[in-house]
């Protein structure tokens, strides 16, 4: 397997991989909210792909994952193809992704599914969340890594939040 930055001829295969991957956590979201987080338009994502630091898994010359991250920690995106789940492809990425930012701190709203990844990683669950895309209420995670002391804010409970 090997990361490499993304191009903006990545964007297509990209979309595909995308929509794959939120299919693929079937087990833990409803059709009706996959149809509504798969229906997102990833023609719009690139512009901030180009802007973050936005880094492709390959594997045989195909793209197997993606994510990107903002200068200042926060990760945008991460996916990786349904038949390369549990292969250490997402953590790849995060590593190439956290070993280039300048920053220690890092924040994240992971999925149901990618939850227990990002604590194997470090990353603690200060909130639960729910973001609404056409209507559809989808539960996600804030987690952060490194960015201090959690036990007053995580005692304080969940905030719902659109985003």
């Amino acid at each position: 397997m090997t990361i490499r930055r993304y191009n903006a001829e990545d964007l297509s295969a990209i979309a595909s991989l995308f929509r794959g991957a939120v299919y693929g956590a079937c087990a833990f979201y409803t059709r009706e909210q996959m149809d509504a987080w798969a229906s997102a338009d990833v023609s719009s994502w690139a512009g901030s792909l180009l802007e973050n630091d936005a880094r492709v898994a390959e594997e045989d010359g195909e793209i197997v994952g993606f994510a990107d991250m903002t200068a200042d920690g926060y990760l945008d995106r991460l996916y990786v193809r349904k038949d390369f789940f549990r292969r250490g492809v997402g953590n790849a990425l995060c590593d190439a992704l956290e070993n280039a930012c300048s920053k220690s701190c890092f924040r994240v709203y992971a999925s149901a599914m990618a939850k227990p990844f990002f604590e194997k990683r470090g990353y603690v669950c200060l909130h639960d969340n729910i973001a609404v895309r056409q209507g559809v209420a989808i539960r996600n995670y804030y987690m952060e890594k490194n960015c201090g002391d959690h036990t007053k804010i995580k005692e304080l409970g969940g905030n719902e939040n659109e985003i």
